[in-house]
């Protein structure tokens, strides 16, 4: 079953229904959707070569183009690999490499930025704005999309590991096919009259919800800044109406805190399905209050995309259960295409509010990391994903999430891994040792600190170090902080301790 069929369906049943938005502008009916990505099809496989199980990468910001794009692409039974528009150049170099992808669809701007540092194996670039694509629009659309097994892949998704490199996550038909159909189920229902606002990358958890609206026939609406803007959505929304969309918890604090200082009650917002990050309790009782009864939570991985637990919208409103709160601060239970268990270091599952790593299996759980069998085989055992989440269940089957395992920092619903960010910072002369952690901020949910150990008579200032960053990583990765120590914490075996770091920074040690 190819997802481009869900397109096909829908074009047959309701050809004029409204399909693609920027902001309140039409921009294609269901019909012209199908016909654009169609043709876009036709002119990779003719023009480019493009067939089933090649890999396209899609490295661009938000527009209507990236679904016309990604269902071309599904089209011809060829993998998209979508890459966070916010990536530098090198990072997304890197990635290209490893998909080993022919041809990436771009923008102006991250055209002119990967031109320097394209890998050998990328032949053409596709500036969806540019004379090239709107000539594959022209083409003679192919008449049905490519048969796609269940298990064949379809979404190659770079999710950044602890050992600093990247690591290619499998999605299959299949895993698509379970997450949309739970999402009807677990998290929200969907009719034609709704709109999904991609204010979130498209590359990430936003862009994996188009499926189960075109699926409904719902509209598909991109803002016209093409990211998250608090004002533009609580201006837009009641022009568009109806309109669910994702937001990592900072999102969505900053528009809470603008729709109170504004008066406004969320009008035309249906759904906020919030993940990415911690929710704070007392923030989400706010958000409640503020904009009502509209907000769903799911947890999930770039390893089981949006498909571990929901906290659907009852429990996030409902004030009357004896245990209400401790629901509110939990990720929900299990969702209907997965087992979640929480189980100790050796596999065994532990008793009822007892904190152990969060395992799961089911249909929604990736194949595995794209060519690396080592990786694959480390994260799932006995057909268990481990998560490497710390977490505890209660007798009711709520999920609440204590640690990370894997100290990722999350920072405004960004994933950001600190060995990526050392390993940059070490390439650097003056530094001899680092060690990167989070910091609890408001704004932000946790901002970047690392603590640099210099080399013997040297001396850099913090400024250089952000140029070195910055010359080699996103910008939202650098660090915010720098402190400089003369030794690192570690233990009898040489492991740098983090958590004492991380002590240093409750009491207020950590800014330079």
């Amino acid at each position: 079953m190819n997802p481009a069929q869900w397109l096909v369906r829908t074009a047959s049943l309701a050809p004029r229904a409204p399909a693609l938005f920027k902001g309140a502008r039409l921009e294609a009916d269901y019909a012209e959707f199908l016909d654009r990505a169609a043709a876009l099809a036709a002119g990779l496989r003719a023009q480019y070569g493009i067939r089933k199980g090649d890999r396209v990468a899609v490295f661009m910001s938000n527009c209507t183009e990236y679904l016309e794009a990604l269902y071309a692409i599904w089209f011809i039974g060829a993998v998209a690999v979508p890459i966070n528009a916010k990536l530098h150049a090198k990072e997304a170099a890197w990635i290209i490499a490893d998909a080993q992808a022919e041809l990436a669809f771009v923008s102006r701007t991250t055209e002119s930025r990967l031109q320097d540092v394209a890998p050998a194996c990328l032949k053409n670039l596709l500036d969806v704005q540019g004379a090239g694509f709107a000539q594959l629009r022209q083409q003679n659309p192919l008449s049905a999309p490519e048969g796609i097994g269940a298990d064949e892949l379809l979404w190659l998704f770079y999710t950044s590991g602890t050992t600093g490199r990247p690591k290619g996550v499998m999605i299959t038909v299949g895993n698509i096919t379970a997450m949309s159909l739970a999402y009807f189920s677990d998290v929200d229902e969907v009719q034609a009259q709704d709109a999904i606002l991609y204010a979130a990358p498209m590359s990430h958890g936003a862009g994996i919800y188009n499926f189960m609206h075109v699926i409904k026939g719902a509209r598909h609406v991109v803002p016209e800044s093409g990211g998250f803007d608090a004002e533009e959505i609580l201006q837009l929304a009641p022009r568009i109406g109806h309109i669910s969309m994702f937001a990592a918890p900072t999102m969505v604090k900053r528009l809470v805190a603008l729709a109170r200082a504004s008066g406004s009650l969320g009008e035309g917002i249906k759904t906020i399905t919030y993940a990415g990050g911690p929710m704070y309790v007392a923030d989400i009782i706010e958000a409640v209050d503020v904009l009502g009864d509209k907000f769903v939570q799911v947890y999930g991985q770039g390893e089981c995309p949006m498909g571990i637990t929901a906290l659907r919208r009852e429990f996030v409103s409902d004030r009357s259960h004896d245990n209400w709160k401790a629901r509110l601060g939990s990720v929900g239970v299990a969702q209907s295409p997965v087992l979640v268990r929480i189980a100790d270091a050796a596999g065994t599952t532990l008793p009822v509010g007892e904190i152990g790593e969060i395992l799961v299996c089911g249909s929604t759980v990736m194949r595995g990391y794209w060519q690396n069998p080592q990786a694959t085989a480390k994260t799932i055992r006995d057909g268990w994903l481990w998560t490497g989440d710390m977490g505890a269940m209660d007798a009711d089957g709520f999920v609440t999430l204590h640690d990370r395992s894997k100290d990722m920092i999350i920072s405004g619903g960004s994933n950001i891994y600190p060995r990526e960010v050392e390993e940059v910072l070490l390439e650097h002369e003056s530094v001899a040792e680092v060690a990167v952690v989070g910091r609890q901020e408001a704004d932000w949910g946790e901002v970047v600190v690392a603590f640099i150990v210099l080399v013997a008579g040297q001396a850099v200032k913090p400024e250089a170090l952000d140029a070195h960053c910055i010359a080699n990583i996103a910008r939202f990765k650098r660090p915010k902080a720098y402190r400089f120590v003369t030794e690192l914490p570690k233990n009898n075996y040489g492991k740098i301790l983090k958590t004492k770091l991380r002590t240093m920074l409750e009491n207020g040690d950590g800014d330079e």
